[in-house]
Parts: structure tokens; C-alpha cells; sequence
């Protein structure tokens, strides 16, 4: 039996004890990509209107920050608690307002694991949207142990994360608004593309939206749970809101209106390149493999020098292959599942 904060019905689980599993040995990271970045990133701190703050390290998952009349809104945690403290220092610069909410732009570990840092300093509400809510019951433990082994350096210091999974305290259809004194914040749900709970945080008063992984920046868009097919138009969905300013899921804060919608065609034009060449040799009979090694070899040249392009791009390409195929709904990727595709599309 699970119990909630305040034993609302509906309420959302706050803790269920799952064991922490390693399901990698050192073996089987060397198969990947991501096993040999080791290089430590540069963190910045930006301040990109009066309340909206980017916290970004050269490509690696960044965190937004909210600050408002009476309390701070986070929006995606960092990987670990620890990491996490490295943002709690930054905003204590800046002010001593209370962190009261945790935002999760959607569910992937790499994105959820710092939150007990947060509430750790009072925080009080985490949330999300509901599917990203379905997405932790049906798949977080899975996605947890295959991330931690993915990417190790992304995980500094995981033996602070607690035991069990991150759960939403609050959830949520459709859209949300929070009120931080007087400013207004809505928690939209644009579209599916990078999950099937994406949300966008938007602060309408300053024009500042806070993306998640819905886009990038010079980085390259993880695909492996995404919505090919949905994905272009919740990208045209962004674009309609007018954002000025703009703090991607990777990558540095795009801080034009013409900044921003480089990062938007950016990221539509990687999607629509992936698909394209993906269902294309889907459709003539070609096998994942053979598809997977066209489709590289053709968006190399483009998108090679981007952040994480050889890690994503088997992830990417299995999904699209999928999509294009058989399975209009992202597959569970498990720590078995991942060391197979890579053995079979990388070995």
C-alpha cells in the first residue's frame, strides 16, 4: 500500500521503496559512447529576466529557475542530490526565498533524482504531469537502472539518491498555473515529442520559456521514448507562444527571440532528418542495422559536431525504426535491452 502527503483522493505517492540497482558492470559501460566522456563541464548561471534564471554546463542537462515575490520554483532537478546542491548554492546567491516547487519537465532519471535535495530545503510540492506520472508506474525503475549505466558521469555521487523512485506530489492534465506571489507561471502540456509528458514551464508576463527536452541547443535530442511523428507540431506549438527567451533541455540559454527559433528549427530539423531517413529505409524492406548505419553516415555531417551525437543516435534511430514500423509507443528500455541494441547496431 502507498501513502500520500495528505490523503487527498487522487493524491500522487510520494516514496515507494524500490531497490537501487546497478545492472552495469564496468564491462559492459565501455560498449558505450557516453562510458568514455569524462571531461567535467563549465556551469553557468545566467540571469534572463527579472525572475528566470538558466543553470546550464556545456551540453549537459540543465535546470531552470523561477524566482518569484514569495518562493522559487526548480524546474528539473539535476541527476543526483549532490548535483543538486551545486544549483541550491547558486540560487542562495541570489536569494533566500523559500524553493517551494519542483518542476519535472517530464520523467527520465538523469532529469528527476536531485529532487530530495530541494525538499530537503522545504520544498513542497513536486510536479508533473499525469502521463509523466504513468510513465514512472510503468517504466521508472527500468529507466533508472538503464540511465545510471549509460552515462555514469551524469550520476555523480548516486549513492545519495535515496532508495526507491521520484514521484510527482502533485500532478496534472492539460495545463497548470502556479502563482508565485504575484507572477504568474503555466506548466503547459504543448504536445508529445520527447516523452508522452513533456511539459513547458511559461512565464507570460517576461516571454521566458523553459523547454525541457522538447528542445535543444547544440545537442543533440535524446529519442528513444520520443513521438516522431507528434513532436514537429508541439515544437510549431512552442513557436506560437512567441517565447523571447528560451532555456533548452541541453545546451546554453538562448537569450534572442532570433536565438530561440534557431534552436527550435534546430531541433525540428534533426527529428524531421532522423524519421525521414529512418522510415524511408523502413518502408524498402531495409533492417534496423543497415538503417541505422544510412541514417549516421547522412546526418554525421550536419549534426556530428553536436553534444552526445554518437550516444543518441542508436537510441534514436531504434525508436524512429520502431515508430515506423510496428510500435506507435515507445518500448521499455531496460538494462538488458540497451547492451543488446548496442551490441547489435555499435559491435
Amino acid at each position: 500500500m502507498t501513502q500520500t502527503r495528505d490523503g487527498r483522493p487522487g493524491a500522487c505517492p510520494l516514496i515507494r521503496i524500490v531497490a537501487l540497482k546497478q545492472e552495469f558492470k564496468n564491462e559492459d559501460l565501455e560498449t558505450f559512447a557516453s562510458a568514455a566522456d569524462l571531461e567535467e563541464k563549465k556551469v553557468s548561471f545566467d540571469r534572463l529576466s527579472e525572475h528566470a534564471y538558466a543553470y546550464t554546463a556545456e551540453g549537459d542537462p540543465n535546470t531552470g529557475i523561477i524566482i518569484g515575490d514569495d518562493a522559487v520554483m526548480v524546474l528539473d532537478t539535476q541527476a543526483t542530490p549532490v548535483m543538486a546542491q551545486d544549483v541550491i548554492r547558486r540560487i542562495r546567491e541570489v536569494t533566500d526565498k523559500p524553493i517551494k516547487y519542483v518542476v519535472l519537465s517530464h520523467y527520465h532519471a538523469v532529469r528527476v533524482l536531485g529532487a530530495s535535495a530541494y525538499m530537503a530545503e522545504g520544498g513542497e510540492q513536486i510536479i508533473a504531469s499525469q502521463d509523466a506520472y504513468d510513465m514512472i508506474v510503468e517504466r521508472g525503475q527500468f529507466d533508472k537502472d538503464s540511465e545510471i549505466g549509460r552515462f555514469p558521469r551524469l550520476f555523480q555521487n548516486v549513492e545519495s539518491v535515496p532508495p526507491g523512485l521520484t514521484w510527482p506530489t502533485m500532478t496534472f492534465v492539460g495545463n497548470m498555473t502556479i502563482w508565485l506571489g504575484k507572477l504568474e507561471v503555466q506548466l503547459l502540456q504543448v504536445g508529445r515529442g520527447h516523452t508522452k509528458g513533456d511539459i513547458v514551464a511559461w512565464i507570460p508576463s517576461e516571454k521566458v520559456l523553459f523547454s525541457g527536452d522538447l528542445v535543444e541547443f547544440d545537442a543533440t535530442p535524446y529519442a528513444g521514448d520520443a513521438y516522431f511523428k507528434d513532436w514537429p507540431q508541439t515544437l510549431d506549438n512552442i513557436a506560437a507562444l512567441n517565447p523571447e527567451k528560451l532555456v533548452p533541455g541541453r545546451g546554453a540559454a538562448l537569450q534572442t527571440a532570433e536565438q530561440v527559433q534557431a534552436g527550435l528549427k534546430g531541433t525540428r530539423d534533426f527529428i524531421h532528418d532522423v524519421y525521414e531517413s529512418v522510415s524511408t529505409g523502413a518502408a524498402a524492406g531495409k533492417d534496423l542495422r543497415q538503417v541505422y548505419q544510412e541514417t549516421f553516415a547522412k546526418l554525421q555531417p550536419k549534426y556530428g559536431h553536436w553534444v552526445i551525437f554518437n550516444h543518441c543516435m542508436p537510441f534514436d534511430v531504434t525508436r524512429a525504426y520502431d515508430e515506423a514500423t510496428q510500435y506507435p509507443d515507445p518500448r521499455i528500455w531496460t538494462a538488458e535491452r540497451d547492451r543488446q541494441m548496442w551490441q547489435a547496431l555499435e559491435g
